[in-house]
């Protein structure tokens, strides 16, 4: 089995990969995607977007980080995604599913399940242009609307010459409304050739179990319920017991420390605060937590919060 950490825009970035992959179990991490429309861009933006490219492509754990582009025009995501590949990117993955209103307005992500043979031109162009050894995978989502086109895009994209297909078993229009119908992608599986990543609504171990029967796929990718547990991949790989919440808070410290330092530092207050909604779908010590920090604005006071709960939890156990 092979589980991916998957890319969540504006959450999951290279601070988060770096910890996520530390605790382990993780195959691969896909980066937040780079929005390509009408040029080349330069290698500031892709290292800006995954700074792993300057350590050989991978987190420090040694977990693969694979850059993510998203676009509509087959020839300049071609000649982008040549360009990630030179500064160290270990393959090129194509976001075909972000719901997200301005992507879809802009005829990328999503709404391009609604175009099948754009999907097929997209994949080609990229797959004739990044030297063989590369893989170049995908991301879709069962549809826009519907599953009216879910085969007819699968079909198109291994085709094309893609290597692997992660799917969200959800439409555009369901949003992240569970359930996630792993059947679907059990129909999938039955007409293509490509090895399939299943995706979607796996909070838990037995969510997991749960997806790979549903799905007929061994290989699934991980998203907001990484970031509610922690160490959900370990539990998965490993039957770890999840993880306990002094510990989870020892990790918000040591996340802190690096957003605080590093040059997202006036992110920071949002970020963690948008960890903590995640988290408090697993703990319900977070839930408690989340209500005194959500009035927090400034960086040092949210610090200040974490490190005197961290105390009272040590001077009660």
């Amino acid at each position: 089995m092979q589980i991916v950490l998957a890319p969540m825009e504006g959450v999951v970035d290279h601070l988060m990969r770096e910890m996520l992959t530390q605790i382990g179990g993780y195959d691969l991490c896909v980066t937040e995607f780079i929005r390509i429309v009408d040029q080349r861009l330069p290698a500031r933006v892709f290292h800006r977007i995954c700074p792993e490219l300057q350590q050989g492509g991978k987190t420090l754990a040694g977990t693969p980080v694979r850059v993510q582009l998203l676009g509509q025009e087959p020839h300049w995501l071609a000649e982008n995604a040549v360009r990630a590949v030179e500064l160290g990117s270990p393959g090129v993955d194509l976001n075909f599913g972000c719901p997200a209103k301005a992507v879809n307005k802009s005829r990328g992500g999503a709404v391009l399940l609604k175009q099948t043979e754009q999907l097929y031109q997209i994949v080609k162009a990229v797959r004739d242009a990044v030297p063989v050894e590369y893989p170049v995978s995908a991301k879709i989502r069962l549809g826009y609307d519907d599953t009216s086109l879910t085969l007819a895009n699968a079909e198109a994209i291994c085709a094309a010459g893609a290597s692997s297909l992660a799917v969200h078993a959800r439409t555009k229009s369901d949003g992240y409304r569970p359930p996630a119908y792993w059947p679907w992608i059990a129909k999938i599986k039955q007409h293509v050739d490509i090895p399939l990543i299943a995706n979607g609504e796996i909070w838990s171990a037995a969510d997991a179990a749960l997806c790979q029967q549903q799905s007929h796929c061994q290989d699934i990718m991980l998203g907001r319920g990484a970031l509610a547990m922690p160490n959900l991949a370990q539990t998965i790989k490993q039957q770890q017991a999840v993880m306990p919440w002094p510990q989870v808070l020892q990790l918000l410290m040591h996340y802190s420390e690096f957003e605080i330092t590093g040059d997202k530092g006036k992110y920071y207050a949002n970020r963690v605060k948008q960890w903590f909604s995640y988290l408090k779908l697993q703990y319900p010590q977070a839930a408690c937590l989340f209500k005194q920090l959500r009035l927090l604005t400034k960086s040092t006071d949210i610090l200040t919060l974490l490190t005197y709960t961290l105390q009272q939890q040590k001077t009660s156990a």
